[in-house]
């Protein structure tokens, strides 16, 4: 199963380091059943998109944590961490793509990282700072995280990380 990992820069600095990454409390979102019903139309690809955007507005959460911990050395990128699989576990509880990883995902499963441009960083600074009002439906920030949404995360291959990282 393709999965997708909501991750922060530092993340993707362990996995480059330790060749392996664990999820925070194990979970992802993935194309599932209740995902792809949840869709009135949609390829597969467009629901795959659909699955990886909320990886990355569940990245927007893991920055937040890490800006209120350490705003100055923290680089405000959305990560997403596309990995392939087995074992894991749907999670229509909590919402209809997420999914509960079996552990910690290596290197080799992972297929692309997807990681901000440093234009993005001032919009993904400021909706990571508001992220929780936006899950409230604050409308105002939902206009400031639709402004992060707004860009695109740039893909990389598994085997670009480690330049990737050294050009940060």
């Amino acid at each position: 199963m393709r999965v997708y990992i909501p991750a922060t820069v530092t993340m993707l600095r362990a996995l480059n380091a330790k060749s392996e990454v664990a999820a925070v409390s194990d979970t992802a979102f993935a194309l599932t059943p209740a995902l792809r019903e949840s869709y009135a139309t949609g390829s597969a690809e467009e629901l795959e998109y659909a699955a990886m955007s909320e990886a990355a507005r569940a990245s927007l959460r893991l920055l937040a944590g890490e800006l209120a911990d350490d705003p100055e050395s923290t680089l405000p990128r959305r990560a997403v961490i596309s990995a392939d699989v087995e074992g894991a576990e749907l999670r229509p509880d909590l919402d209809y793509g997420v999914v509960r990883l079996a552990g910690p995902v290596t290197l080799s499963q992972v297929a692309a990282v997807h990681l901000d441009t440093e234009e993005a960083e001032p919009a993904v600074r400021a909706a990571a700072e508001v992220i929780d009002e936006a899950d409230l439906g604050d409308p105002d920030a939902e206009f400031t995280l639709g402004d992060a949404e707004d860009h695109e995360l740039a893909w990389y291959a598994s085997e670009e990380l480690p330049f990737l990282l050294e050009l940060l």
